[in-house]
């Protein structure tokens, strides 16, 4: 069942002037306030003053002075008091005459105030309303029909009886002329940094970060996820900023590159018949004198055979030699060259690889009559230690004599392709 309610038109509001020698003051009845500007009673919307104003799902109906709490289903009916008035459909209220809140269908005779008392004037709206046909007291909309006095940077607001002026956004009044507003100074808009401009703003970020989609948080810049050539070897990203370390046996070089540490020059543990050998990423430990019988050490790092007999079918003299190559190196790549030092005008010389070549890595490429280039054909990947025997044949066709000698060659392969 629908709920039906009659309001009934009888609630009056009246201002009663109270004159002194200085001034007028004026009071409304109860549920009314005085608009000083519009010199008129205006009905107190309780409604929207209390949120809360009925209680358990009621829904709050504003009326001249005061309101009811009804139901949600409820019907209004508007009636003059006249108990045999039939029903009508529900229809809305009339425009209020700013003149009289009691009766809003018929203009009344408006009073206005002076500095000597009240003067009675004739039957006419107050300034900002105009009678319409109906002789209601219709509010005249000052900004679509040009009679506003706002300036042109400001926009013109229509309200009831009157008008605003008032500035774009991002622009306040001072006086009657409207200026930027600064927001940087008014508020923490930024995260960071702050940029005013006419009429608006923006916001920057320090080195290190970018705006977010929002354009008021700053972000941190991911710049490891940029590229993987960041860093020659691990980028550590940071708030604002990223850092490269480097592998065990290498030190950071400027800001991204990895330089190998010289373990031999700034400390070893190598004993004192032991050489330090350092390769890149680390060192090795080898000894002074690699030579066993029946060689004997010569001079560094050669070792000959001092009997014939004994070193029959053996190459005379094994010199030993190091180096170190990086990891995953481009091929083919020329690594280390071979050459006879003693050099007979009638002697003939040969070189080829005696052992250490299983899998084919190398090659041996003769550039002249007395020496040869070893090449590195596949790539070889770090750490490991490869060791390659290289025989030079010396022989001599005057004398029919034949001699050969070795080089021992130690290739430490680095861990890392820096």
């Amino acid at each position: 069942m629908m709920l039906e309610i009659y309001l009934v038109m009888t609630v009056a509001a009246s201002a009663v002037s109270q004159e002194t020698e200085e001034h007028v003051s004026y009071t409304c009845t109860e549920g009314y306030e005085y608009d000083p500007i519009k010199e008129v009673c205006k009905d107190i919307d309780e409604c929207a003053l209390v949120s809360d104003t009925c209680k358990g799902g009621m829904k709050c109906i504003n009326h001249y002075g005061g309101y009811l709490c009804l139901p949600q289903n409820a019907q209004i009916f508007i009636t003059n008091g006249d108990e045999s008035s039939q029903r009508t459909d529900p229809i809305p209220q009339p425009p209020l005459n700013p003149l009289n809140p009691t009766n809003p269908q018929t203009p009344q005779t408006r009073t206005q105030s002076n500095h000597r008392g009240v003067v009675a004037g004739a039957s006419q709206c107050l300034p900002g309303f105009t009678l319409d046909e109906q002789n209601y007291c219709q509010d005249v909309d000052e900004c679509s029909q040009g009679l506003h006095t706002c300036n042109a940077d400001q926009i013109c607001y229509n309200t009831r009886g009157s008008y605003t002026c008032q500035c774009h956004p991002g622009y306040q009044k001072h006086g009657e002329q409207c200026v930027d507003r600064n927001e940087c100074m008014l508020s923490h808009y930024c995260m960071h940094r702050c940029v005013n401009t006419a009429g608006s703003y923006f916001c920057e970020c320090k080195d290190g970060y970018q705006l977010a989609s929002n354009n008021h948080s700053c972000v941190d810049i991911d710049e490891c996820a940029f590229s993987s050539y960041m860093c020659q070897y691990v980028c550590i990203n940071s708030p604002g900023g990223y850092s490269c370390i480097c592998p065990e046996g290498y030190q950071l070089q400027r800001t991204r590159m990895c330089q190998d540490i010289n373990e031999c020059d700034t400390g070893h543990e190598c004993r004192e018949d032991e050489m330090c050998w350092n390769y890149y990423g680390g060192h090795r430990c080898y000894p002074k004198n690699p030579c066993q019988e029946p060689y004997v050490l010569t001079s560094e790092n050669r070792c000959s055979c001092q009997s014939a007999g004994a070193c029959r079918g053996l190459p005379q003299s094994i010199i030993y030699k190091y180096m170190s190559i990086h990891s995953e190196r481009t091929v083919p790549a020329d690594i280390f060259q071979i050459q006879a030092t003693n050099i007979f005008p009638s002697a003939h010389y040969s070189f080829r690889i005696k052992a250490g070549n299983d899998g084919g890595e190398f090659f041996l490429r003769r550039f002249s009559s007395v020496g040869a280039m070893l090449v590195l054909t596949k790539s070889l990947e770090g750490p490991q230690e490869l060791i390659v025997d290289l025989e030079m044949i010396t022989q001599h066709t005057a004398m029919t004599y034949r001699s050969s000698s070795f080089l021992r060659l130690t290739i430490i392969v680095g861990p890392y392709p820096f």
